[in-house]
């Protein structure tokens, strides 16, 4: 199993990392999935305007905790000045190891600002904006990108030569185009292109979510790492599971009812703490959700868990269903 991995000074034996995603890897997650063994994460994007304004909610996003470090910040921008200046900030707070810039959120309401995916239909902004992140932190920066705008527009290899160019440490590449959204296959060969095209360590992301897809992406793509996404939601264990596979080889037995019941106290209890008695339980709901995919009577508790207001609500409804 080929393993390990540079981003900066950081090294990374099994690198496979948690993908920045908004409303999912906040700290209480992250927490969770470092204690399941992901060696980074990757925090939920962070608005540059919200920094550049001092938003109060932009600023709580830059939170962390000593227990989920190595920690990669993501910020997102339109402009070099914009991202210059957020990115020194996110330096200057310290409370990151890795700074990570956005350009493959397909939202419209991102896109339609210029930011997100949108850079990658102007590689000469992208490339200012790379080189202006670079003179303005010493930490080691990312960059998270598609294929491309669409079909007839896949221009990832390009991007990431300029990336390489302007200094970035390392290049995560999502094998989708925006105009498919999370739709369709992930096109593992394109971002092998990408690989085979640049000297900078690139990591996989896409439609991973059993050992057997780990194994067979970074065949197909040669990759150096693999980022998880959707994949991780309610799925902690899959961290576990996928670093002890490229440690060893061997596969792990998926958690029990009693093992998501846990953790699922533990996600709340986080979430209490970090967000308090009403939004935490609120939160909770949609986790919980995906924590309970695929078991038997799983409807039954989603809709419990849609309706659960408290915490006691959570472990009654847990306790009834291991009954």
């Amino acid at each position: 199993m080929k393993s390990g991995m540079d981003i900066g000074s950081f090294h990374f034996d099994q690198p496979v990392f948690l993908a920045p995603m908004a409303g999912v890897t906040d700290t209480a997650y992250r927490i969770i999935a470092h204690d399941m063994g992901c060696p980074l994460c990757y925090a939920e994007m962070v608005s540059s305007q919200g920094i550049h304004f001092r938003n109060e909610k932009t600023l709580s996003m830059l939170a962390s905790e000593p227990e989920e470090r190595p920690l990669a910040m993501q910020i997102f921008a339109a402009t070099p000045e914009m991202a210059a200046e957020a990115a020194a900030f996110v330096e200057a707070r310290g409370t990151s190891d890795i700074l990570d810039f956005n350009m493959g959120c397909p939202a419209p309401k991102i896109v339609k600002n210029h930011e997100g995916s949108a850079l990658m239909r102007d590689p000469e902004r992208a490339f200012a904006i790379m080189k202006a992140v670079r003179r303005a932190v010493k930490m080691p920066f990312t960059v998270k990108m598609r294929l491309g705008w669409d079909e007839e527009n896949i221009n990832a290899v390009e991007l990431a030569k300029l990336a390489e160019k302007a200094g970035v440490d390392a290049i995560a590449v999502h094998g989708r185009t925006r105009a498919q959204f999370y739709a369709g296959q992930a096109d593992w060969q394109k971002i092998a292109e990408v690989k085979q095209a640049v000297s900078i360590p690139v990591i996989a992301n896409g439609d991973v979510r059993t050992c057997a897809d780990l194994k067979k992406i970074l065949e197909v793509t040669g990759a150096d790492g693999v980022m998880i996404g959707r994949g991780a939601q309610g799925n902690p264990w899959i961290f576990k599971r996928m670093t002890h596979y490229l440690a060893t080889g061997e596969e792990l037995p998926p958690p029990t009812m009693q093992e998501r019941a846990e953790v699922i106290m533990r996600h709340l209890d986080l979430l209490l703490k970090y967000k308090g008695d009403y939004i935490g339980p609120r939160e909770m709901r949609k986790h919980a959700t995906w924590y309970t995919r695929g078991i038997t009577h799983g409807a039954v508790l989603r809709d419990k868990f849609n309706r659960a207001t408290t915490r006691k609500d959570f472990e009654i409804i847990l306790e009834e269903h291991l009954k």
